[in-house]
């Protein structure tokens, strides 16, 4: 196996390693993004407000997966850096079966809820059918999203960044073409949207499962290691089941906010919808350098190299930061420019309260980044209940304020937007406190 974080250079490591990720997640986000961007300007604003708040609720939907498969991915990284191959086998195996049942029952569970959920979300009576639309047939993706996040972290949690990159890329393109064919070809609708990306997450799915079996036999499994043993699942549960947590509880909480947006009614859900595509791609780099950040923890951790992880927190840090302030000026400059990529000019009530979204989110993005290493800090050092900790103050703190003000008529949905920055920083301070008063009680004189 290649791909070893505990040694080397730590920045140049640590950015070697996260880079294909973060350019790999960037693709990632053009699934959406093309969705969002062709059925915005042609199919109009009740369809892309559908396909906005499809969006957040597939987004809670396969977190559940997401954070299963990060989860594992960490008990992945220290077994690497352990150095112990049939430890690290016969944890893919029991990881492998643990998410698969689990997306099958959440697979059957969405579709024979499918009419409660957008009763729950509040969707309008003229955005009702669309989104239903889409949302059918957006969620025959799930098993895909499972194969292509499992198979990515298993790879990248022994060092390998660059193979999901590639397959995502092929996908992310197919998805383009696909979309412009069934939405302008065929005139397919949101549904020729959601098949688009349906067929997509497939390609990128089995295509690395494929990879990863032809091309990484150092991670093939034999018969003695399908064995699944009650340790094992209890120590793939206790990362996973936690990470899944965390992933679960921020995304509820943006799908309750999601709810909140929709009983403002369609402009403001297209506005959102929009913009929130534009601030997850601003941030999404920094995300991904905290999930690689984490992978470089984890090995580190299992290696026992103490000195690496206090070098990469400062190094982690440093980045984030620069970056973060680099985004948030161009975002708070284009924000009008950026929303006329997905409305046309003609909808300007839509546009001024996507820039105003944009402008309050996009000034704090220092405080999202610091969160996402908290994160990926927490997870690698065994800590993943301190993850889910951070995330219900965060998200608690913006679902309970969103509530508090937007019924406020001087306030209104602007309550909403302010809400989301607030809960970053109180989150950031409980995890930096956190932190601090952890490793002083790990000194032998407490200081």
């Amino acid at each position: 196996m290649n791909g070893n974080l505990t040694q080397g250079p730590v920045m140049k490591t640590m950015l070697r390693f996260a880079l294909p990720m973060i350019a790999g997640n960037l693709l990632q986000q053009c699934y959406n993004i093309a969705d969002t961007l062709i059925v915005g300007r042609f199919l109009g604003a009740n369809a892309l407000a559908a396909v906005g708040s499809a969006f957040t609720l597939m987004t809670f939907l396969t977190s559940i997966l997401l954070g299963l498969c990060m989860g594992s991915g960490a008990v992945f990284s220290i077994r690497f850096g352990q150095q112990d191959e049939e430890a690290l086998k016969e944890g893919m195996c029991a990881s492998f079966f643990l998410i698969a049942v689990l997306t099958l029952v959440l697979n059957l569970a969405v579709f024979a809820g499918l009419d409660w959920i957008l009763v729950f979300l509040r969707v309008p009576e003229d955005v009702m059918a669309p989104m239903r639309e889409y949302v059918f047939v957006i969620f025959f993706g799930i098993a895909a999203t499972f194969l292509y996040n499992y198979f990515a972290s298993l790879l990248r949690a022994v060092g390998n960044s660059l193979a999901p990159l590639l397959f995502l890329a092929v996908s992310a393109v197919l998805n383009i073409v696909l979309d412009l064919w069934f939405v302008l070809g065929l005139k397919r609708g949101v549904a020729g949207a959601a098949e688009a990306t349906v067929i997509a997450q497939y390609v990128s799915g089995i295509g690395l499962a494929l990879y990863t079996w032809m091309f990484c036999p150092q991670l093939r499994i034999s018969r003695r290691h399908l064995r699944i043993r009650l340790f094992c699942i209890r120590e793939i549960a206790g990362f996973s089941v936690l990470t899944c947590v965390q992933q679960s509880v921020m995304n509820l909480g943006i799908l309750m906010v999601q709810g909140l947006v929709n009983s403002f009614g369609p402009a403001i859900m297209a506005a959102f919808a929009a913009a929130v595509k534009i601030d997850a791609f601003a941030y999404m780099p920094v995300q991904d350098f905290g999930n690689a950040f984490s992978t470089f923890i984890a090995q580190n951790y299992g290696a026992g190299r103490e000195d690496r992880i206090r070098t990469g927190l400062r190094s982690a840090a440093a980045v984030s930061i620069c970056f973060c302030l680099a985004v948030s000026a161009l975002v708070w400059i284009f924000a009008r420019p950026l929303m006329l990529l997905f409305i046309s000019p003609q909808e300007t009530a839509i546009i001024a309260e996507g820039v105003r979204y944009l402008r309050i989110e996009g000034a704090f993005y220092c405080g999202i980044g610091c969160l996402f290493l908290l994160y990926g800090l927490y997870r690698a050092l065994g800590r993943p209940g301190m993850s889910v900790v951070l995330t219900v103050i965060s998200l608690g703190t913006r679902v309970a304020l969103a509530y508090l003000l937007s019924p406020i008529p001087s306030i209104g949905v602007v309550g909403i937007w302010w809400a989301v920055p607030i809960g970053w920083f109180l989150a950031d301070a409980a995890g930096l406190l956190y932190y601090r008063f952890w490793k002083r009680a790990e000194r032998p004189d407490g200081t």
